[in-house]
């Protein structure tokens, strides 16, 4: 139904700056979507791989406890593991390339020095997209409410040209100008809670990675799993 109020009107009659703050809301709406929806199901996947960590476990061997995990290029659990197993083997090599290492650092603080770094790895790339959803939770507020100071100002001046100002005049163009602030909180509000859901999500997975890092810590220094019963 075709009226002078509404969106549509507001892009129609809006000048450059204006059309410039819609995109840049619609634009960050997007991205804003885009991000939490592929965020959140890479976190579901990655709570799927718990039982694969007790398989692990549970296995023979250590490369048996490897295969276990599933798509390895994309498994944090796997890749600490991996990691934990190469720092052990290069720690434990007799060439001279390695005499400085083992003069400097014994095995126990090299692996726990391994096992941190890798998990500082995994968890600085839960942290994508991050940034873009608290700067946009923080700033698309106010984008809006630029857009609504920009158009009631060019508002005024209409309506000064015109030489009037009763109700039905200064409705439209007014309203129109506060929907950008309507604009600027829907993009704010899912960018603030998805913000704070995923980091959540991701302080939670990172101390399971924790827990799964001092436990291979104590299985390469002593033999056995903490609290394993072994």
């Amino acid at each position: 139904m075709n009226t002078p109020f509404g969106i549509a009107n507001l892009w129609l009659e809006g000048d450059g700056i204006t059309r410039f703050v819609a995109i840049a809301l619609l634009a960050c709406s997007i991205i804003t979507w885009v991000i939490l929806l592929t965020r959140l199901w890479e976190l579901r996947n990655l709570r799927k791989l718990k039982p694969e960590v007790d398989q692990f476990w549970h296995a023979n061997s250590f490369e048996q406890g490897l295969q276990s995990f599933s798509s390895p290029a994309a498994n944090p659990y796997y890749q600490i593991a991996k990691s934990a197993s190469g720092a052990s083997v290069h720690h434990q090599g007799q060439s001279s390339n390695h005499r400085e290492l083992l003069q400097t650092l014994n095995y126990s603080e090299w692996m726990a020095r391994s096992v941190k770094n890798s998990i500082d790895g995994v968890a600085a790339s839960l942290q994508k997209g991050l940034t873009f959803l608290g700067s946009t939770g923080a700033t698309a507020p106010f984008i809006g409410l630029f857009g609504t100071v920009w158009g009631i100002y060019h508002a005024l001046i209409s309506i000064s040209s015109s030489g009037s100002a009763q109700i039905d005049q200064v409705a439209g163009p007014i309203g129109e100008a506060l929907i950008m602030t309507a604009l600027g909180l829907a993009v704010a509000i899912p960018a603030v809670l998805g913000f704070n859901a995923i980091n959540r999500a991701n302080k939670l997975f990172v101390a399971e990675l924790n827990r799964f890092g001092n436990d291979l810590l104590a299985y390469f220094v002593t033999g056995a799993r903490v609290n394993s019963g072994e």
